[in-house]
């Protein structure tokens, strides 16, 4: 498939987890330096360029002026057990997978990118438990990270906990969104969970405090990403138009 955009990629080797990783980033065809860029980070990376059809979506999105200029960058994971490891808050490399985006990638993107270098025009993305790290992130540094998007985010004690002692809540802009069948959702940590009943608590927080906070049930929706790209385009428009 043609692409009006562009795909780069960098391998950084990380001082933090000892190890290599790719961060890949797709500029709009409207890309310039002259202009002023938001920027969108995406764990599970690779699934959102492929299953998600980020470039596709931006393109398409850009071109009919639905969303502002916005570059969409993704990191990857190894296996179900790195995404624990580095995701999960209680994750061996969690705190190191945390410094790596913070002093690793940020400075990687904004170095080649014109963006704003404002928190409330970098949003990190992420579905399951990516969108839970995402959440965490954005929590523990909001003045960097200003916007969440999080579908179907994995939410326990462990999270919840979490979300609570949170400070500065009000500086963050949240979008949420959970499917009304995730109900019985196989997970890394083999075994099944119940999504649906946890995000609502979590919605139910959120609305209590002081935040600028979305939230949306998708109906008849399963924890697939079959319905995350089917909702993605409307997601995108939220955020980034």
């Amino acid at each position: 498939m043609k692409r009006n955009g562009k795909m780069e990629s960098v391998t950084i080797d990380s001082i933090f987890l000892d190890e290599s990783l790719e961060v890949r980033w797709y500029k709009p065809e409207t890309f310039s330096p002259l202009y002023k860029h938001q920027l969108c980070i995406m764990q599970d990376g690779n699934d959102y360029f492929q299953m998600g059809r980020i470039a596709t979506l931006s393109d398409q999105l850009h071109s009919e002026e639905k969303i502002q200029n916005t570059v969409f960058a993704g990191i990857h994971y190894r296996d179900r057990y790195d995404r624990i490891d580095k995701y999960y808050p209680s994750g061996k490399k969690h705190e190191a997978y945390l410094q790596f985006l913070l002093h690793e990638v940020l400075p990687l993107l904004e170095d080649d990118l014109p963006t704003l270098h404002m928190g409330a025009t970098r949003t990190l993305m992420g579905d399951s438990l990516a969108g839970t790290f995402s959440l965490l992130a954005a929590m523990r540094f909001p003045h960097t990270f200003g916007s969440v998007v999080m579908q179907s985010p994995l939410v326990d004690d462990t999270v919840m906990q979490e979300v609570k002692t949170a400070r500065q809540l009000d500086s963050l802009s949240i979008y949420h969104t959970i499917g009304t069948k995730e109900t019985a959702v196989p997970t890394s940590f083999e075994k099944e969970m119940d999504f649906v009943g946890p995000n609502r608590d979590l919605q139910a927080y959120f609305q209590s405090q002081a935040v600028d906070y979305t939230y949306r049930e998708l109906d008849d929706a399963e924890h697939t990403w079959k319905y995350w790209q089917h909702d993605m385009k409307q997601v995108l428009i939220d955020v980034f138009g």
